[in-house]
């Protein structure tokens, strides 16, 4: 199968083609066979993309046709999070209907297989839906047998980058005084080149990743110690003081002494670093979860 660039190649070529979304994939192994994978933790934005490509499934020309669904990479499902592929499901259940002629599920192991399992049963279905723990039971049901390997391993490769990023996550908060690309490369069995592959792939880089890190580190020093900023700065590996607190603002929305402040008043910043460096203003509820950890 072909590995689409982005969206446009592949609504241009979809057929024996699949897409790569953070925390995902659609397909469209041929006409009569379509699908999509999801790993790791996805949160609400990664849900929400599922529906805008699934969508393609339901559009002119295209022909009735099997959905394999690729969920045992999952570790969390969250309901808020599933709630906009919920909807979509049960608002377009009759024009999907008249589309899916089955739809296989790969779940995961343990409780959260359960849950999955049990999804179509709460939300309905006019098609026969068949739960499967073996992605090549799974494929077989749905008429792929052919493609199962070369699906397998396309979605094993784009799941093992998600892993990737996770060790790295890991490694950058327990070796943030000495990090560097090299070393991140080598601690997690990757070649640097591929790391940056897989950083690409995320949306990410490793400036970011570290300058995330120094975050998270330093939000834990401003909370659990009166440890002053010019200390925290020099810990966390800034160069100074101004910097720190430069860096901290853009990823946090608010300064290291602003941020302490709201902490020990019980109130806890809305961003979280890994998303992304827009600034946004502190709330009084808990921050969400990242998707990935």
């Amino acid at each position: 199968m072909r590995a689409a660039e982005d969206i446009e190649d592949y609504r241009a070529s979809r057929v024996g083609a699949y897409l790569e979304v953070p925390l995902g994939m659609v397909f469209c192994a041929r006409e009569s066979l379509w699908g999509f994978a999801l790993w790791g933790r996805p949160g609400v934005d990664d849900v929400r993309r599922i529906p805008l490509l699934i969508d393609d499934e339901l559009g002119p020309g295209v022909a009735p046709h099997a959905s394999l669904c690729d969920l045992r990479y999952l570790e969390e499902a969250d309901a808020g999070s599933f709630s906009p592929l919920i909807k979509y499901l049960t608002s377009n259940a009759e024009a999907i209907g008249s589309r899916l002629t089955r739809v296989a599920v790969v779940r995961p192991g343990g409780v959260l297989g359960m849950i999955v399992a049990g999804f179509h049963d709460v939300i309905g279905s006019r098609y026969p839906v068949q739960v499967f723990e073996d992605f090549q039971a799974a494929a077989a049901w749905v008429d792929g047998a052919e493609i199962a390997d070369e699906l397998d391993a396309a979605i094993g490769e784009a799941s093992q980058r998600f892993a990737a990023l996770v060790r790295l996550r890991r490694w950058l908060d327990d070796n943030i005084a000495c990090a560097s690309l090299d070393r991140a490369a080598r601690a997690i069995a990757r070649a640097p080149r591929s790391l940056q592959r897989d950083l690409e792939s995320a949306r990410s880089s490793f400036r970011r990743e570290l300058e995330a890190a120094r975050v998270r580190r330093a939000k834990r020093l401003l909370a659990g110690t009166d440890d002053s900023l010019t200390r925290i700065a020099y810990e966390i590996g800034c160069a100074s003081p101004q910097h720190f607190s430069a860096l901290f603002r853009r990823l946090s929305g608010v300064s290291p002494s602003a941020w302490r402040t709201l902490r020990r008043a019980g109130v806890h910043s809305s961003l979280d670093p890994r998303q992304g460096p827009a600034a946004r203003r502190p709330r009084s509820t808990r921050a969400r979860s990242s998707s990935i950890r």
